[in-house]
């Protein structure tokens, strides 16, 4: 079905091309009909995300009657942001509708202004409970007479206590008002309002209750509690576009955290009960034109946040209520875009995804922690990228400074100031992730040979015999695996690399990690027959947190293959002191 199959009119359709609505999303195409034409109540369950501001919107922005200054519509949703919100959108439905009037009222602001907002024509109103309770009572609000009332996140409204509000405004309503209820889940209280307020409600349900949506992926990262903000920074640094809500358990939780995340150079901030509502509007302005990336915010802050362009959103901690999560990760994957939903969990929470998994009939997929090495790849990656788009306007404030530049570096080669510039920009991220350790937890239930890379290669975990006592680093073993693999190691992903004692694992691409394997097992350096095979369970179920190294690797490292730069071993020092020893003494009895 398309929008015009709906029975929309004209001017409707026109703006909502220019918002770039192409085709009605599944609530959209039950609705729109039966509200333009049947005036049935409705009861539509689905969930956040799926467009059921358009579902209602687009129909009572067509038949609101402009000819009359008298309210026809009232609209109640649970917060301030969320009333901004619907007045947003429906102002934007309503380009090419003269003389249509939409008038938002809420609290934590100055009434005298919705006051005189309401003398005026006001043919649809967009109200919170308490604000609409609060006008009614001033007698500045009359709803009398109103053709429509929709309850919008009706179940969110529950949640936050307006229930007395609701059943009061409700009676304040005339009897033969179409009322359009839409709510992610039905409640008791939901089922009351169905029973004793609405006539035969049609009820429409968009998926299975409680159920996520099909456009986000569900992935957990298994760490140590003590390890979450770690965790954080590294699962951030791997999608620099990143535009999420990171979601914390406490108040003081969401300061700490954007705190951290502001002091470590993120486009962070936060948003808690303890702002003022100037700040929080100040915060959430910043978030929605993109001026901040990551948003750190508790459940009862983010109501009403709506923005459908989010890439991620990631749980810090997971809510108590699995139901909470569904609604968390319906923020994301919105307007046909995919979306990505991360729990950061330690292994007590384990059974916790299993729960959440139950109830929304998703998947979760278990990711590893990424590595130094992967972080700094693809912050290179993006980058140097970057650069390459970056057009240059002659007409810039720097403009007049490239001549004078361009003169300053002349004495270098175009690679010698690649080199210099991607190490001034690339030095500090290197120096943080230097010496960073694994913070993945493995358990039994860990399949050691089946992982996966960050990127989405699947890896196996492959056994190397030499470890810490040969003085081995991470570096070390991805120039030993370069040296064998040359023509093709650059298709080559590799993942994290557990150096013990003697041996060491690395995860390989396992496209290529027969072919890795076959390239060095039974190979000879200096002498020392490398042994390179798959992992077995026993190997794998070992300690696998590296530990750091302060010797340099100097029995296998690239440098040895260079004639150069070739260090003796203490085997081969001691054969050269020996043999020194036995000329002398031939030496003496010569003489």
């Amino acid at each position: 079905m398309t929008f015009t199959e709906t029975g929309l009119s004209e001017d409707i359709l026109k703006a909502i091309a220019e918002l770039g609505f192409e085709t009605p999303t599944p609530v959209q195409e039950r609705s729109i009909p039966e509200i333009l034409n049947n005036g049935q109540d409705i009861i539509s369950l689905a969930q956040t995300g799926t467009g059921k501001t358009g579902a209602f919107g687009l129909p009572i922005v067509q038949l609101a009657n402009t000819d009359t200054a008298k309210t026809q519509a009232l609209v109640l949703c649970p917060t301030r942001e969320l009333c901004l919100q619907i007045t947003k959108d429906l102002t934007a439905f309503a380009k090419y509708r003269q003389r249509l009037n939409i008038v938002p009222v809420y609290g934590g602001t100055d009434i005298r202004a919705q006051l005189r907002a309401l003398k005026g024509p006001s043919h649809i109103v967009v109200g919170t409970p308490g604000r609409v309770i609060d006008l009614l009572h001033r007698g500045a609000l009359n709803i009398g007479e109103i053709r429509w009332l929709i309850l919008d996140e009706a179940d969110e409204m529950l949640n936050m206590g307006f229930q007395d509000d609701i059943e009061t405004i409700l009676s304040e309503t005339p009897e033969n008002r179409q009322t359009l209820l839409f709510s992610a889940t039905m409640p008791p209280f939901i089922e009351k309002v169905a029973n004793n307020y609405m006539k035969s409600p049609l009820e429409i349900r968009i998926g299975r209750t409680n159920q996520g949506a099909d456009t986000v992926e569900h992935h957990y990262y298994l760490v140590k509690a003590s390890d979450r903000y770690a965790a954080l920074k590294r699962i951030v640094d791997m999608v620099p576009d990143i535009y999420s809500i990171v979601f914390c358990r406490t108040r003081q939780e969401t300061k700490e955290i954007a705190e951290k995340l502001i002091a470590d150079g993120y486009n962070a901030d936060a948003l808690h009960g303890d702002l003022s509502q100037a700040q929080r509007d100040t915060v959430m302005e910043h978030f929605r034109v993109k001026h901040l990336q990551i948003l750190v915010a508790t459940d009862v802050a983010a109501r009403g946040i709506d923005v459908n362009e989010l890439t991620h959103v990631i749980n810090y901690n997971l809510p108590d209520d699995s139901e909470v999560y569904i609604h968390r990760s319906g923020r994301t994957g919105r307007a046909g875009k995919k979306g990505i939903s991360v729990s950061i969990v330690h292994s007590r929470e384990l059974n916790r995804i299993k729960q959440i998994e139950k109830l929304s009939g998703k998947k979760f997929e278990r990711k590893m922690v990424p590595t130094a090495e992967e972080i700094c790849q693809t912050k290179l990656v993006y980058f140097i990228n970057s650069i390459e788009k970056q057009e240059f306007d002659e007409t810039s404030t720097v403009a007049p400074f490239i001549p004078e530049i361009v003169e300053k570096l002349s004495h270098f080669s175009a690679e010698e100031i690649i080199k210099k510039f991607v190490a001034s920009e690339f030095e500090s991220v290197n120096r943080y992730y230097q010496n960073a350790e694994d913070i993945n937890i493995y358990d039994q239930r860990d399949k050691k040979n089946d992982r996966q890379h960050s990127s989405g290669e699947k890896m196996d975990r492959v056994f190397i015999n030499i470890g810490k006592i040969d003085h081995l680093r991470p570096s070390d073993i991805l120039g030993l695996i370069n040296s064998f693999t040359r023509d093709i190691s650059e298709k080559i992903a590799i993942g994290h690399i557990d150096i013990m004692r003697n041996f060491s694992f690395v995860d390989i691409d396992s496209t290529y990690s027969q072919e890795v394997i076959n390239r060095m097992h039974n190979q000879k350096i200096d002498g020392y027959k490398l042994v390179v095979e798959i992992a077995s369970e026993r190997d794998g179920n070992r300690s696998s947190k590296p530990q750091k190294d302060s010797k340099p690797f100097d029995k296998f490292s690239k440098k040895r293959h260079s004639r150069d730069d070739r260090r003796s071993s203490s085997s081969e020092r001691h054969n050269q002191r020996r043999d020194s020893h036995n000329d002398r003494r031939r030496d003496r009895k010569r003489k």
